[in-house]
């Protein structure tokens, strides 16, 4: 894939990401709503600006495996690639 630039709500889902947040904080902070959220997300995770993580308790583990109708369910952070994203904006 070649680059891409990601758009403005990218970019500012992208900034609440510098640590681990569960998908409310995330709406919560961005005030996106949930759609808007959910295909942010699914285009950084596709782009590899993001990871998911699922949450055992007071665990959490990476996945390649979410479920795109239950994001809610998951942790989101920022990749070192989403980092750069950030940076060089």
């Amino acid at each position: 894939m070649g680059n891409r630039k990601v758009t403005k709500t990218e970019k500012c889902v992208l900034e609440k990401l510098i640590f681990p947040e569960k998908f409310q904080v995330i709406q919560e902070e961005t005030q996106l709503l949930h759609g808007e959220l959910r295909d942010d997300l699914i285009n950084l995770l596709s782009f590899g600006f993001i990871e998911a993580y699922e949450r055992t308790g007071n665990k959490m583990a990476l996945t390649s495996f979410y479920d795109t109708d239950n994001l809610q369910d998951f942790t989101f952070q920022a990749t070192s690639k989403g980092l750069e994203e950030i940076k060089s904006r």
